[in-house]
């Protein structure tokens, strides 16, 4: 009987071990399943992460260059055919943005410094999908595309900007462009600045250590008291060695503004004397050894030393008859003003932007960049001007002044003049 018990107790014994076995067996097995599912789960999320990141990247770059944002700031003489046939559109592109300006009787008139906003779609057939004038400081018009009846549709934005005067002045310690930004001064404040010098001024031989600059200038601040943008240079003062160059901002004419002296002569001429700020002249107009050929030539040019990327002005209005590769020059443009004149500018980074030949430039206009391209030894702009035909030294040439202000004109000038100076003296006051 206890022999009996004794294998019975046994075989229970071995039964529960090959269950709690079998248990074992079965979780281990499953821990191992789940273990596996949850890092191939993981492989696939990853996967999936990585495709969708592709799909999202390419979609992205794809929508990036699809569109084309533009900001032209309009200049003198500028007309909305003329901007609009600047871009690379249809003529029934171009007809549709006309039409639509037209209807509108708030912007009919275009004034130099205005703001024109234009958002185009690449895709097949370019089209314009909306765009914006500054009608002024406080008001645009947004015109928004209607493909449903094939034409733009428009409302008034209202601005909350508020527009303060605002007065600057300092010393000339290193450059004028590293003076002025040491003041906050904003950049298209300052190049404006040196375009209405650069007529009378060469800024690299012209100017001494401690001289000094005024300026009265519009800043448009919004309700936070946050600078949005600037306006007009109202008044321009350039003290080099104690001489004063001042400058006012006269509207002459309707819709006609230019900066006159104290006498009521324009500063403007045919062409800028130097078509760059902040370089310095570092190779004149003459013979000298070439610094790759290594052999003597003459140079005829003048060459500016500047940093990679410093801005290229058009010396004066006129046609680009070229913007491309010119061997040793690099990246280079010619522009025609006249019958008389052509400039040349050599071995730039880059082109401005929708520079290309048979587009009309204004004196100014921001043409390219500086760089180092062709036959250069460092970033600098070789800078040609061109008299019937014959290379001269640009920095000899001697052209006629602007417009001189006479009878009632000059009348007027001389009252704006003086409530300009008020204005100087009360912004003095209150620094």
């Amino acid at each position: 009987m206890l022999k009996k018990l004794k294998k019975k107790i046994k075989f229970i014994s071995h039964f529960i071990w090959l269950i709690l076995l079998s248990f074992i067996t079965v979780l281990v097995t499953y821990i191992y399943e789940s273990n596996k599912n949850s890092q191939k789960e993981n492989l696939n999320k990853t996967l999936n992460n990585i495709y969708f990141q592709k799909v999202f990247s390419k979609i992205t770059s794809e929508l990036e260059n699809r569109f084309v944002e533009i900001d032209y700031t309009v200049k003198s003489g500028d007309t909305f055919e003329s901007i609009i046939n600047s871009i690379n559109l249809s003529n029934y592109e171009k007809k549709l943005f006309l039409q639509a300006i037209k209807k509108n009787k708030l912007i009919n008139i275009l004034r130099p410094s205005q703001k024109i906003y234009i958002k185009i779609d690449k895709k097949e057939n370019p089209k314009i999908l909306e765009f914006i004038v500054e009608v002024n400081k406080k008001k645009e018009v947004y015109f928004f595309r209607d493909f449903e009846n094939k034409n733009f549709q428009s409302k008034i934005l209202e601005k909350n900007l508020k527009k303060i005067i605002t007065y600057k002045e300092n010393k000339i310690t290193n450059s004028l462009y590293q003076s002025a930004t040491n003041l906050q001064i904003k950049p298209n404040i300052i190049i404006e600045f040196a375009r209405l010098y650069g007529f009378q001024v060469d800024f690299q031989r012209d100017i001494w250590r401690d001289d000094s600059f005024q300026i009265i200038y519009e800043e448009f601040l919004n309700e936070d008291g946050e600078i949005i943008e600037t306006g007009n240079i109202i008044f321009a003062n350039l003290s080099l060695q104690n001489n004063d160059l001042k400058l006012y901002r006269h509207e002459y004419e309707k819709n006609k503004v230019d900066y006159f002296d104290e006498n009521g002569k324009s500063m403007r001429k045919t062409l800028m004397k130097t078509p760059i700020n902040g370089a310095r002249l570092s190779s004149s107009f003459g013979k000298r050894k070439h610094p790759i050929l290594g052999f003597t030539k003459m140079h005829t040019g003048t060459d500016f030393a500047a940093p990679t990327g410093t801005p290229i002005l058009a010396s004066g209005d006129g046609v680009v008859t070229r913007a491309q590769w010119c061997g040793g020059g690099g990246n280079c443009v010619k522009i025609k003003h006249n019958r008389v004149y052509q400039t040349v500018y050599a071995h730039m980074s880059k082109f401005g932007r929708g520079i290309k030949k048979g587009v009309r430039v204004k004196q100014g206009q921001i043409i390219g960049y500086v760089g180092s391209t062709g036959l250069s030894t460092g970033p600098h702009l070789h800078y040609e001007v061109i008299e019937n035909g014959r290379k001269i030294n640009s920095q000899k040439l001697k052209l006629p002044s602007g417009k001189i202000l006479k009878g009632d004109q000059r009348k007027i000038f001389e009252v704006d003049k003086i409530k300009i100076d008020v204005l100087k003296s009360e912004l003095i006051a209150n620094m």
